[in-house]
């Protein structure tokens, strides 16, 4: 019966092979689906055909209908122009898993007389039997994906719940099988832990982004790859940070969510954040974190508070005004603005203006900060006046600790420059002289290690390094600290042929 559906004029014209794949994954490694699905080709020859067309665009496409198939339209187009008596595949879901390709393709094959071949039988669309065949095939298709995906989304889950599931990990940990461990470089380590101190500090993400980018520090940083690389920090590096949970040694997931929307061009997919009361699971003390859990969620709460229209009286402010951000309008009960006035605009005024700014409203309250300022400082004085010893000596013992870490942070810094200075000069020195093509290029990397080496001890000028970061210097004289070589030109320039014991590491 197989052959009583293939006429003369099908093998007259052409048959399509169509191979499909749909993940890399599956390319890379099931080599031998692929095989099978090449191995049609034999089949359509045992059949009849001798002119036959292997269209493999889609490896690596899914059917699901989420992408765009490039085979898979030009398979369709061929089929129109009626220049196609048979479309193959090893099974009938390669061609597609969701009903709008699935039935075009029949319909197609349908009017221009074209048959459907797999592994097992040959369907002719225009026989009523064939075509409600192929119509529950689809729809089983489309099922099975369905079902696949909703089998091992409940396993993820489940596996999620229990705390076993670690799909990436950020900044400053590790993966060691089915939980996280802190990064073992202390480079970063110490790097993560300054960022939530510098953000207790000083009570705002903003301030310590300022206060990274004052002193030229640098934090950590994941490459697309994985790679860790250090690059100047920004404010959703700093926030992302500090509210993330895992640095608080909890174990989240089911952070985001994801939702498909038709945009006029095709389908988009957009991620938005959950509440947490919302997340798939939230374990506190699942790993060694950063800081305590309660740190953290003092410090994720305190910037939350930040918000200036949130019931909270915001970031700290640094104007001159005391009461910034603490006092509300009796008649509207909205936060009052500061405005600075006078000559060199130290003169306080608190103005409830929000109405008039937001709503058209008429203006309330305004007063002058001045007086009210001066009360505040007396009661404020007369409260401390007992404990100003012991206060002033907090206070400067706090900015000894803020020196302290500004100037560690700066040493590691300098020592991790210095050493892919020295480890650039070391891969240098052991390249072929003779071979220019690969020591210039070590040689280039050598100078902008030297380059970086030398802006890291020029950002800290008056800095002693403590006992054990003193190292004698093992390069040549022309190269010692502060490095200002390679930009000055009448020193000397070494070259490949020109090594010596005393530049050797």
């Amino acid at each position: 019966m197989t052959s009583d559906k293939i006429r003369p004029h099908h093998r007259d014209r052409k048959a399509i092979l169509y191979v499909r794949q749909s993940s890399i994954h599956q390319v890379l490694h099931n080599g031998e689906s692929r095989a099978l699905q090449y191995a049609m080709r034999e089949r359509l020859q045992a059949l009849g055909w001798a002119e036959i067309e292997i269209i493999d665009d889609d490896l690596g496409r899914s059917a699901a209908g989420s992408v765009a198939r490039a085979g898979f339209e030009r398979m369709v187009a061929e089929v129109c122009l009626g220049k196609v008596g048979a479309v193959a595949a090893w099974e009938v879901s390669r061609f597609a898993r969701n009903s709008r390709d699935w039935q075009q393709l029949i319909e197609m094959c349908r009017v221009v007389d074209t048959v459907l071949v797999d592994q097992e039988t040959v369907y002719a669309p225009r026989q009523g039997n064939d075509r409600l065949l192929l119509g529950l095939k689809g729809s089983l298709n489309e099922y099975e994906l369905d079902l696949l995906r909703q089998r091992s989304l409940a396993a993820r889950y489940a596996k999620a719940r229990r705390g076993e599931l670690i799909v990436a990990a950020p900044v400053g940990f590790v993966k060691a099988g089915d939980r996280l461990e802190k990064d073992p470089d202390r480079r970063v380590q110490a790097a993560i832990r300054l960022v939530f101190d510098k953000v207790a500090e000083l009570g705002s993400a903003r301030q310590t982004l300022l206060w990274f980018h004052g002193h030229g520090l640098d934090l950590p940083a994941r490459r697309h790859n994985g790679d860790l690389t250090w690059r100047r920090p920004c404010y959703a590096t700093i926030h992302r940070m500090i509210t993330n949970p895992i640095y608080g040694g909890a174990y989240a997931y089911g952070k985001t969510a994801v939702a498909a929307a038709y945009d006029g061009s095709g389908v988009r997919t957009r991620s938005r954040r959950k509440p947490r009361a919302e997340w798939l699971a939230l374990q506190p003390g699942a790993h060694e974190g950063y800081v305590d859990w309660e740190q953290a969620e003092a410090i994720r709460r305190m910037v939350n508070g930040n918000v200036p229209t949130s019931r909270h009286h915001g970031a700290p402010k640094h104007g001159d005004a005391l009461l910034a951000g603490l006092v509300r309008c009796r008649r509207c009960g909205r936060k009052l603005t500061v405005r600075y006035s006078g000559v060199q605009h130290n003169i306080p005024r608190y103005a409830c203006h929000r109405g008039l700014l937001d709503q058209g409203e008429p203006r309330c309250i305004a007063f002058g900060g001045l007086r009210v300022d001066d009360a505040i400082e007396t009661t404020l004085l007369q409260a401390v006046e007992p404990g100003a010893v012991a206060a002033a000596v907090e206070a400067e013992m706090a900015s000894a600790h803020r020196r302290d870490q500004a100037r560690e942070a700066m040493t590691r810094d300098l020592e991790a420059a210095r050493y892919a200075a020295e480890r650039a000069f070391r891969q240098y020195d052991a390249a072929d002289p003779l071979n220019r093509l690969v020591a210039a290029e070590l040689e280039a990397r050598w100078n902008r290690a030297l380059l970086r080496a030398a802006s890291s001890r020029r950002r800290s000028p008056r800095m002693t390094l403590p006992p054990r970061h003193r190292q004698p210097c093992r390069f040549p004289p022309w190269q010692r600290w502060p490095m200002t070589w390679p930009p000055c030109g009448g020193r000397r320039r070494p070259t490949p042929g020109s090594r010596s014991a005393s530049s050797a590491p």
